[in-house]
């Protein structure tokens, strides 16, 4: 880190000062979507920053602070706001909320799979610290802080605990079937998304711990298409999954 150009304050997340973000943060891609959460969800809320209109807000869930702040699409603008909240706020823990696409049978519509591990054939780490391996794994503890939660909230049996890929691509506008081909049979990848590989690499490289749930909102091997009322039904459910998780000791 320390090669790194570094200024004293962040260059894309502006508060008023440094506490008005939590350590515990969870991070939907969809900025609008942080706006839902915080104003369904949370007590005692503020926007506490919207450079960008990438918009984050600070509240409290059954006492406990917690911030819920976007971080757009892809690994780069992940990696930007990751980053900083991790090096500029000391976040401790940061969990993605946000959906995918199934790539296994496994997993259904309205499913909800939480990544131990992701691959992903990106050059992001390698670009931020020479980081060669494909795959990353997520934080045990914060995982089994989730698994409880499931259990707690009885939304186990919609759980699925696997592997994920992130693609650099949005799926649907490649040849999925040629890029799925190149991963090594022996994993067992259940959906992809765009941005848990990103996140957890740099949680892993800064000593933080950081996870991501997806919930499943299409599939190669399903013709169901979700309501716009199913589909808000389902992350609502994640969403209070990733809160009680995150708020877990």
């Amino acid at each position: 880190m320390n090669k790194m150009f570094l200024g004293e304050n962040p260059i894309h997340i502006e508060v008023k000062d440094k506490s008005d973000i939590a350590q515990l943060v969870l991070m939907p891609g969809d900025p609008l979507r942080a706006k839902y959460i915080a104003e369904n969800f949370l007590d005692d809320v503020k926007c506490v920053t919207s450079v960008r209109n990438m918009l984050g807000f600070t509240g409290f869930y059954k006492g406990k602070k917690v911030t819920v702040m976007g971080s757009g699409m892809g690994m780069p603008s992940m990696g930007i706001y990751a980053f900083e909240l991790f090096h500029y706020f000391n976040v401790e823990k940061i969990i993605r909320i946000g959906t995918c696409g199934a790539v296994s049978p496994k997993a259904n519509i309205n499913d909800m799979i939480l990544s131990d591990k992701v691959y992903s054939e990106s050059n992001f780490a390698y670009t931020f610290n020479n980081y060669r391996e494909r795959i990353v794994v997520a934080d045990p503890s914060l995982n089994k802080s989730v698994m409880e939660a499931a259990n707690e909230l009885s939304l186990n049996g919609n759980l699925h605990v696997g592997m994920l890929t992130t693609m650099d691509v949005f799926g649907p506008y490649i040849d999925f079937e040629r890029v799925l081909g190149r991963i090594p049979k022996n994993l067992d990848i259940l959906g992809e998304e765009m941005e848990a590989f990103g996140l957890i690499h740099i949680a892993n490289s800064m000593g933080r711990k950081a996870t991501a749930i997806a919930t499943v909102v299409d599939s190669k091997y399903s013709n169901v298409v979700l309501t716009i009322e199913q589909r808000q039904t389902s992350l609502n459910n994640m969403i209070k999954l990733a809160l009680e998780a995150i708020i877990k000791e």
